[in-house]
């Protein structure tokens, strides 16, 4: 096996059950602060394996239960993008003209404007929250999946086996879904893979800008921010977060070139 698909799924895997079984292996509550002020900003020990912050919460419990968060989100917007990207691509490249002139102009438009930015404005107007997360970077990450799949059906719409189901009376709509889009699944895969380590990364910045989860609940983005004023007694409030980060967008990504190679031999050795 490709060990970088290997480092990668095993990465991604453990992430996986830490969401899943978050209950289980967490061991505290991530929301219990400490009044007192006896458990706050301790270093990591055998009760607290990655510390407490500034609030005496434990920070294990709550990288744990952010990874619901973080992960919930990649993958929920990947499938808004996804389903966005595919329609109007298959569309816009089956159909060509007028249609694929407003829909590319559409995308361009979309494109004129840096994509975390865009997304900062819309969140703003829409208001901080996990389900508006999603929904904001699903929205504006579908512009890239639909050229790519807008240029794999212009080159398929003139095989032969479309033409065949053409001549014998085949709706459009059945040979979109039913015999191109299926030929044109291996880079939509690729992309797909790699949007989800981007989705992360974007929720995890603006979590960190305070636009995203709102505190109390814990994601990887303001388990970060809220560690950054202590950087210099407090470090395991930022490596931690950060390094889930990392390896998770890392990983996807990963996960993501070894797939391209996989779908395309070509690039295989090129660039060495």
């Amino acid at each position: 096996m490709n060990f970088r698909i290997l480092f990668g799924s095993i990465i991604i895997a453990s992430m996986a059950l830490a969401a899943i079984f978050a209950p289980s292996i967490a061991g505290q509550d991530p929301l219990k602060t400490d009044l007192s002020g006896g458990e706050c900003l301790k270093a990591p020990s055998l009760k607290h394996l990655m510390g407490t912050d500034n609030l005496g919460r434990d920070v294990f419990s709550r990288m744990a239960y952010g990874t619901r968060v973080s992960l919930s989100v990649g993958f929920i917007a990947v499938f808004i993008s996804l389903i966005l990207g595919v329609v109007f691509g298959a569309v816009s490249g089956y159909f060509g003209g007028w249609v694929d002139n407003i829909i590319m102009r559409t995308v361009e438009i979309v494109y004129c404007f840096p994509t975390l930015f865009l997304i900062m404005i819309i969140i703003t107007f829409m208001g901080p929250s996990m389900i508006n997360v999603m929904i904001v970077i699903g929205l504006t990450s579908w512009p890239g999946l639909a050229r790519l799949v807008r240029a794999e059906f212009l080159s398929l719409r003139e095989r032969d086996f479309v033409l065949a189901a053409k001549v014998q009376g085949v709706s459009n709509l059945r040979i979109i879904f039913r015999h191109v889009l299926p030929n044109a699944l291996g880079p939509v895969f690729v992309s797909a893979t790699l949007s989800v380590g981007t989705a992360i990364l974007s929720e995890s910045s603006l979590s960190f800008l305070g636009l995203g989860v709102q505190i109390p609940t814990p994601s990887w983005g303001n388990i970060l921010s809220s560690g950054r004023n202590y950087m210099d007694y407090a470090w395991w409030l930022t490596l931690f977060p950060g390094m889930a980060i990392l390896l998770t967008v890392l990983s996807f990504n990963l996960i993501g070139e070894s797939l391209r190679e996989y779908f395309d031999p070509r690039l295989v050795g090129r660039g060495n």
